[in-house]
């Protein structure tokens, strides 16, 4: 019954894989699971009976290739980009499975709440330098407004947490953009979708819990990854060709 691969990357997230191996082993969806080590860990000790391929690095990866890498090994119809620190509230996988099967759907995603249950921001309009200035103002961060359990609908990019693609559509996009080492190739690849003449989905009525590190808030490294990804996606699509914001 499988018809999903889907990937997860660890950066030292083992203590997390377990919770998240035993969610997915409840989903008849999923046929495939793909574990990248991105740095030397420790064994991972699971019960799950789906084992996962584990890909060890020699060296990190960003978070594009890995994923890239991993889409080599996919045998399924979907593929599904999941982080490690993802929890399931049930099985997402029906519903964005059925919006994928609309019109020129190319990813769907889930409602994404925090441990607490409040929603994150994991949809939003596409930046420019002008919502930018707004959100380091704190005047308007670019999020779209939806609540729980609303219809889906369609938006301008979703968040890499969790995506999942057509994986002849992924193929057609030649994956995520490995010039961005971390950060941003979420948009930068919904961009490339609405490019495509494709569109991306946010389904409400079905949500996955994130426990969000915000390391670009704390991190010195992180947050120079961060202003590297915004300026390599704004010089390569402030131009005509500029993706179009909607919602």
């Amino acid at each position: 019954m499988g018809q999903i691969t889907v990937s997860v990357v660890s950066h030292g997230h083992g203590a997390l894989l377990p919770g998240l191996l035993e969610d997915l082993e409840a989903c008849p969806e999923v046929g495939q699971i793909i574990i990248t080590k991105n740095i030397p860990e420790p064994e991972l000790c699971h019960s799950a009976a789906k084992t996962p391929l584990i890909i060890e690095n020699t060296s990190p990866k960003g978070f594009g290739q890995n994923h890239n890498a991993a889409f080599k090994q996919a045998r399924f119809p979907f593929f599904a980009v999941v982080n490690p620190d993802i929890r399931l509230e049930g099985n997402p996988f029906p519903a964005l499975i059925d919006s994928l099967k609309a019109e020129n759907i190319a990813i769907a995603a889930p409602l994404v709440i925090n441990p607490t249950g409040a929603m994150e921001d994991s949809a939003r309009r596409f930046p420019t330098l002008g919502n930018l200035t707004l959100k380091a103002l704190r005047i308007d961060d670019g999020r779209l407004s939806y609540k729980r359990d609303d219809p889906p609908s369609v938006a301008p990019w979703v968040a890499g947490m969790f995506m999942l693609f057509r994986s002849s559509d992924y193929m057609a996009l030649h994956g995520f953009d490995e010039g961005y080492f971390l950060y941003y190739e979420d948009v930068d690849i919904c961009a490339r979708t609405w490019k495509l003449g494709k569109k991306v989905m946010l389904c409400p009525s079905t949500a996955v819990v994130h426990d969000a590190q915000r390391a670009s808030h704390r991190n010195f490294q992180h947050m120079k990854w961060h202003l590297a990804s915004m300026a390599r996606y704004l010089r390569k699509y402030y131009t005509n060709s500029y993706p179009r914001n909607i919602g």
